[in-house]
């Protein structure tokens, strides 16, 4: 404990933001020592949850650190140990699916064009039983001896470790050399050093290993603060955000928190309008109930009838109601699968920890089954049924690995706080602190940005003469609200070193024209060229056309006249037109402030009856529905039976498409490699929770097409 907090006093010392979680998290040491945020009076602490005499080993205790900043504490680590003494533990990497199909294709002699096109056909979600569907699907004839070959070959490949890599941030420290315990090596980073051990030979081996992990979301927050901090003139801390805030609670239970920490995925928005969370205890549940462990035990239904009201809480029994009170009945945390096994089936409070621990490793160890008589026989003879006691055993396998630590979701719930609150009274800094904080979450930066537009915030475009490295927030003249100006940073291809040069040379005095700036800000034809086809020049140089022919005038080719300045007049370029600039802006930045690409198309969408996002908003439940849309998401997680969850974006806004696993196989094509996809369906309403349930399935990416150039703009 005095390790991590020597740690996180070095962070806290350079304001590098961090939060403390595991499940130490929910110690008075750690709370006291400032580890942690979470004070243990609120929640409801299982000491053995982290220490106990059959554990035998130091609790775990994770830190996150500001993703961009988390490389100045580890370097902190190796000068205090020295490199002699602290070490990053290894990860083995092994083969998967596309991996092992390119190898052994390669080992086969096989044609690397056709190796590739196989490869690629097989996504994320496929199992080695679909390897023979995929050939066929390629245009290969999977009776053949070398398909065959090629297939059983790489289904024996899965698996297998391919190669060492970093582990997130496991540390170990040790008292003496590392090297007369375990082989240490060089990493590719330079100052690290890497065990080549992962953490699981690490834990038999007893060593002390610290997590120092790295964590956007902490990243985008501080950023948020101190933008609010500088227009407020003030220190706005993390502590200062006002508990309890109704109108937060409000945007919450509307599922509006795109770009909001944990809770701004397709199943935690379609969680949201059903437990409308009230207050700071609803956030930790929201947290840990959409996770695969809740979902596979069969607690997420219950809690919801529950909490709804449709269904009465009851209690299998006094005892248990002191385990499951809090949470209607229904076990979601790990220490309430403890708590039930110590009070129902006798255990002892260490013999749950080592129940926990086989919960954890089962799927990858087995080693369950031996349970399974201890908690049933031992549930019968305190009363409890048959059927009762086996459903707790099902609940207890279902949370496998996947379930949350009390403490581990209430460290999180208070960044999911955060962040809601900062979305919802502070959209401009929010707004800016997620572009800064890149790359990250669930959403690009289009995303973020006409979200935030939605909301009203005044999004203005990147400006050479204006704008520096990252997006700001600028007041305008006359409006209540300042403006997010956008950053140099989002276009593709500038260096960071280009734009410290402009904004030098721009503080010296401003730019007269292209040329003086190429000039005093020694910027090479490729910085021009970046800055132009984004448009950044418009105030030097008027439209993109002019603008990349001032760029190239600028900067002479050859070596001895690189610093002429040439007198070249710009002949009168006609202005591209709006979708030629819709196209360039998501070319050089992957976003636009103009018009949405389905806006210009909506007039040929409407005429095959695709109607937008706002229109299927008003639908009835039930009703036949056409939608059409840029897939912005597509999801296949492992809970969900095969159906994948794919997101639409137009103009209006995003449609969540249900698309079920017959369907999925028949048009995997469509399904799987439209970037602008058209839906015809069932459309679905429960309150605010809205789906299109899609029956068929058309790849309209031709369209884009029309749109001056070709589809992967749009990606």
């Amino acid at each position: 404990m005095l390790t991590v907090y020597d740690i996180v006093r070095f962070a806290r010392s350079q304001s590098i933001l961090c939060q403390g979680r595991g499940s130490a998290a929910n110690s008075a040491v750690c709370y006291c020592l400032g580890v942690t945020e979470v004070d243990p009076a609120r929640g409801n602490m299982l000491f053995e949850r982290f220490i106990s005499k059959e554990r035998g080993e130091p609790p775990d205790i994770d830190v996150d650190f500001e993703h961009q900043r988390r490389e100045e504490v580890i370097q902190y680590i190796y000068r205090k140990y020295g490199r002699d003494r602290a070490a990053i533990a290894a990860a083995v990497s092994t083969y998967r699916p596309r991996g092992a199909l390119r190898e052994t294709g390669k080992a086969l002699g096989v044609d690397p064009q056709i190796v590739d096109v196989v490869a690629k056909s097989h996504h994320w979600f496929d199992t080695s039983q679909d390897l023979l569907a995929r050939f066929r699907e390629s245009g290969l004839d999977p009776e053949k001896p070398l398909i065959q070959a090629w297939a059983k070959l790489a289904s024996q490949l899965l698996g297998f470790p391919r190669h060492l890599s970093q582990h997130s941030g496991g540390f170990v420290i040790s008292r003496g050399k590392l090297t007369r315990l375990v082989p240490v090596e060089n990493a590719a980073m330079e100052d690290r050093s890497v065990i080549e051990w992962d953490k699981d030979d690490l834990e038999a081996l007893g060593l002390l290993k610290i997590d120092v992990l790295a964590l956007g979301m902490l990243s985008a927050i501080r950023r948020a603060l101190d933008i609010v901090s500088e227009q407020r003139g003030e220190r706005f801390e993390m502590q200062d955000i006002p508990a309890e805030d109704p109108q937060t609670y409000e945007m919450i239970s509307a599922a509006d928190t795109v770009g909001v920490f944990q809770i701004e995925s397709r199943a935690q928005m379609s969680m949201l309008p059903r437990m409308r969370p009230r207050t700071f205890y609803d956030l930790v549940i929201e947290v840990a109930i959409v996770r695969p462990g809740p979902i596979q035990g069969g607690a997420v239904h219950p809690y919801l009838q529950r909490r709804q009201g449709f269904e009465p809480v009851s209690y299998p029994s006094d005892a248990l109601k002191t385990a499951l009170g809090r949470t209607l009945g229904v076990p979601i945390f790990q220490e309430q699968v403890m708590q039930v096994a110590i009070l129902a089936a006798g255990f002892t409070a260490g013999e749950a920890d080592q129940l926990r621990r086989a919960m954890a490793a089962w799927k990858r160890k087995g080693g369950l089954e031996k349970y399974y008589d201890r908690i049933v026989h031992g549930m019968q003879e305190r009363g409890y049924t048959l059927a009762f006691a086996e459903s707790i055993f099902e609940q207890i396998k279902g949370f496998g690995e996947y379930g949350f630590p009390e403490s581990h979701a209430a460290s999180f719930a208070l960044l999911v706080y955060a962040s809601s609150w900062l979305k919802c009274h502070e959209p401009e800094a929010f707004l800016a602190a997620m572009l800064n904080s890149q790359p990250m979450g669930f959403y690009s930066p289009s995303q973020l940005v006409q979200d935030a537009q939605r909301h009203g915030v005044k999004v203005l475009p990147v400006d050479v003469t204006i704008s520096g490295w990252d997006s700001a927030l600028v007041n305008l003249q006359g409006a209540g609200r300042p403006a997010v100006r956008l950053g140099m940073s989002l276009l593709r291809g500038m260096k960071d070193g280009a734009a410290e040069r402009i904004e030098n040379a721009r503080a010296v005095r401003s730019f007269e024209s292209v040329n003086d700036l190429a000039r005093r800000a020694q910027l090479d034809r490729k910085d021009l060229h970046v800055l132009a086809d984004a448009n950044a020049l418009a105030s030097l140089a008027g439209n993109r056309r002019e603008a990349l022919w001032q760029s190239v005038a600028a900067v002479p080719d050859k070596d001895m006249l690189a610093t002429a300045a040439v007198q070249d007049e710009t002949p009168a370029l006609g202005a591209p037109t709006e979708a030629n600039d819709v196209v360039a802006d998501y070319r050089s930045a992957g976003l636009t402030l103009g018009r949405h690409p389905l806006e210009l198309l909506r007039p040929q969408l409407l005429a095959s009856r695709l109607m937008p996002a706002s229109t299927l908003r008003t639908y009835r439940d039930g009703r036949l529905a056409r939608g059409c849309g840029l897939v912005t998401v597509r999801q296949r997680p492992g809970t969900a039976k095969g159906v994948m969850f794919v997101t639409l974006e137009d103009e209006t806004g995003n449609v969540n498409v249900i698309v079920w696993p017959s369907l999925l196989e028949k048009q995997r094509q469509e399904a799987l490699g439209a970037s602008l996809l058209a839906v015809y369906g069932t459309w679905q309403c429960q309150g605010e929770v809205r789906h299109l349930v899609a029956q068929r399935l058309v790849d309209m990416s031709h369209l884009l097409g029309t749109l001056v150039t070709s589809t992967r703009n749009f990606h």
